[in-house]
């Protein structure tokens, strides 16, 4: 605390992320990275870029960028608003369209930044118990409210709504902004795109930091009606007006032109998925359905922190998060087929560990 704060940062709990550490060797499987990195051609535009233009500010309408998310998903330009990731996207959607005076709408067990954008502009947040199986139902989300925010497919449950329930939800708030956070919707979930000629109050947030394998980039991007993405673009005016730069700018051009790399290296995190959580259940973890690029398990005999303190010492990293109804859970990074068998390794022999020798 100090005494030059501004009195709502004594009421901020600030989102955590993932532990980086320095240590050699180290099976990364907490923060969801992409383990087989951005497409060639990615790293070729962004070293072509790399010249005497970085003294000049980049085009603050990111017009290449935003063509080309437009072509893929079949949209106008005028329906994508780019950003400096997609955390900065969602923050712009918080300002922008989610803040009426009224609760904003988001399940229990989701992604931790929705109650910390809240806090930080004064919205007011109401959660929807995620059902007995940790799935969203939709039908908890009429009513009065400020909007609607839902992870799909969730994290870091990883389950994913089918189409069919989420065009049930914006009928269920016609009148107010349903955002749907696909940050991880490559993975095996179905993309709300479609839907959003029939529903001007939809906005699809997306991120090249997973299936792109673009995390150091820091590109994100939303694709909406003009009405809503012109709501954005007023408040990133009055914030930066410059916040994607040019390497950014051209490697994530140059992604959506790579989309061979994108299709083998997304498939190649599938069927990894498949297999880890094949083997995760034979240890006895109960393994959740994933459409993501992680899988969230836990084991009736062991608990969650002992597991994770005991992966950490054996330079395995993954994501444990001490909250009500998920403490018992790991959320475990999908990496290469290596990855997946030095930590398989490990939980064998942790998971032979003698109860007594656990508890103490």
């Amino acid at each position: 605390m100090s005494r030059f704060w501004s009195p709502l940062l004594n009421q901020l709990t600030p989102y955590v992320p993932g532990e980086q550490l320095a240590v050699p060797h180290l099976v990364k499987l907490n923060t969801n990275e992409n383990p087989y990195g951005p497409s060639p051609r990615a790293l070729q535009a962004i070293a072509d870029a790399a010249g005497d233009a970085l003294r000049l500010y980049p085009d603050p309408h990111a017009t290449a960028l935003r063509t080309a998310i437009a072509q893929r998903h079949d949209l106008a330009l005028s329906q994508v608003f780019v950003g400096n990731g997609s955390d900065e996207v969602l923050a712009h959607v918080f300002q922008a369209l989610l803040n009426h005076g009224q609760p904003v709408l988001f399940p229990d067990v989701s992604y931790s930044f929705y109650p910390v954008y809240c806090k930080l502009y004064g919205i007011q947040a109401r959660t929807v118990p995620l059902n007995e199986r940790f799935e969203i139902e939709v039908a908890g989300y009429g009513g009065a409210c400020g909007g609607v925010i839902i992870a799909n497919p969730n994290a870091p449950t990883g389950l994913a709504l089918p189409l069919a329930d989420i065009e049930r939800l914006l009928q269920l708030q016609p009148d107010r902004v349903v955002v749907i956070d696909e940050a991880y919707v490559d993975f095996g979930g179905e993309s709300a795109v479609r839907l959003l000629g029939r529903h001007p109050n939809l906005l699809v947030v997306q991120t090249m930091s997973k299936s792109r394998g673009l995390a150091g980039l820091r590109v994100g991007y939303a694709m909406g009606s003009a009405e809503l993405v012109q709501g954005l673009e007023r408040v990133k005016e009055s914030f930066n007006s410059y916040p994607v730069d040019r390497l950014a700018m051209a490697g994530a051009t140059a992604s959506f032109a790579d989309e061979a790399w994108f299709e083998h290296t997304r498939q190649a995190v599938m069927r990894t998925r498949s297999a880890l959580s094949t083997s995760l259940r034979e240890l006895g973890f109960e393994v959740l359905p994933s459409s993501t690029n992680f899988v969230f398990a836990r084991h009736p005999g062991f608990d969650a922190g002992w597991l994770a303190q005991g992966l950490k010492q054996r330079a395995i990293l993954v994501r444990h998060f001490r909250l009500p109804r998920i403490e018992q859970f790991l959320r475990i990074t999908v990496g290469t087929d290596e990855d997946c068998a030095a930590l398989l390794a490990a939980l064998r022999d942790l998971t032979a560990t003698p109860a007594s020798i656990q508890a103490a």
